[in-house]
């Protein structure tokens, strides 16, 4: 196995079942010493115990590895720097995060609750915000850093009854697109994994023979990648069933049209041009349309 993680310290958020106790369980396989975090609630967030991540701890010391067990919500940003420091006494570093913690509140946007959307929001956002935030000092101080963010399909394409966690796993993806920009320089590399896994919170979603086809641990190579030393750097790989691919978010070339009274109507006959795909790009950074949009304004101004 070229892919190693002698050394290093992981830790996994959510990690007490399903996707995130496969990415605990492989990166205790290749070396890591593993924090397993889980609140161990259900898939709403409801309830706490520790004995979900204390289970994936058992299974990784009878394996022969090193692991501690850890039961912080990630909501609690207080917890969280305990928990980072609880790796960082046993093991003296932190290498890898891997913020996989999630709920649940699916319902239409027009039943839905405000305190459901928050929620998830908080759990998903905030509680991956939490974790990056206690590891970063620690990552930059040691020049190194590998940090997994756990987007979705839902958030970069939409899916009906998820418009909280939709728009959190979206949000998830924006965050990576900076911190990706800012680590760089300290060799932090920010990655988004978007899994297609059977787990808790899919149960009821799909037919059981697509959950089969699903299962969580196909999905870990991706993760196992973004946490390597060879990690790409801002990339969003989509994973399930075996399968992998990578998601952008792109800039078409567009079309100037200057601004005038009949800018609106002309934008609304134009807009297949504006929306036509070739010679589209995947920008370094946000400042890519605005050098865009004024290079095509001082060119059209003979500028």
């Amino acid at each position: 196995m070229t892919i190693d993680f002698k050394g290093q310290v992981a830790i996994v958020t959510g990690a007490g079942g399903g996707l995130g106790k496969q990415h605990a369980l492989a990166l205790a396989a290749r070396g890591a010493k593993v924090l397993v975090n889980d609140l161990g609630g259900d898939v709403r967030g409801d309830g706490g115990s520790v004995s979900a991540a204390q289970a994936v701890v058992d299974e990784i010391r009878a394996a022969g590895g090193e692991a501690l067990a850890n039961g912080a919500s990630v909501t609690d940003f207080e917890a969280v720097k305990a928990m980072v420091q609880q790796a960082v006494d046993a093991w003296g570093r932190v290498d890898i995060l891997v913020n996989n913690a999630g709920i649940l509140r699916d319902k239409s946007f027009a039943k839905m609750e405000l305190a459901d959307f928050k929620l998830v929001m908080d759990v998903h956002v905030m509680g991956a915000v939490h974790c990056t935030k206690a590891v970063w000092p620690l990552m930059q101080a040691q020049n190194y850093g590998r940090v997994v963010m756990t987007t979705s399909s839902s958030g970069l394409y939409g899916n009906f009854g998820q418009a909280n966690y939709g728009a959190a796993k979206m949000a998830l993806a924006g965050l990576m697109q900076t911190l990706s920009i800012e680590g760089e320089k300290n060799n932090i590399r920010v990655n988004c994994l978007a899994p297609t896994a059977a787990t808790r919170m899919t149960e009821g979603l799909m037919p059981e023979q697509v959950l089969k086809a699903l299962d969580p641990s196909a999905v870990v190579p991706a993760m196992l990648v973004m946490a390597s030393v060879d990690a790409p750097n801002r990339t969003i790989i989509c994973a399930g069933a075996g399968s992998f691919e990578v998601a952008h978010i792109t800039l078409t070339q567009g079309v100037h049209l200057g601004v005038g009274p009949d800018t609106a109507d002309r934008l609304a006959a134009a807009m297949a041009q504006v929306t036509d795909r070739q010679g589209e790009t995947v920008p370094l950074s946000g400042s890519a349309q605005g050098a865009l949009e004024v290079g095509k304004a001082l060119a059209a101004h003979g500028g």
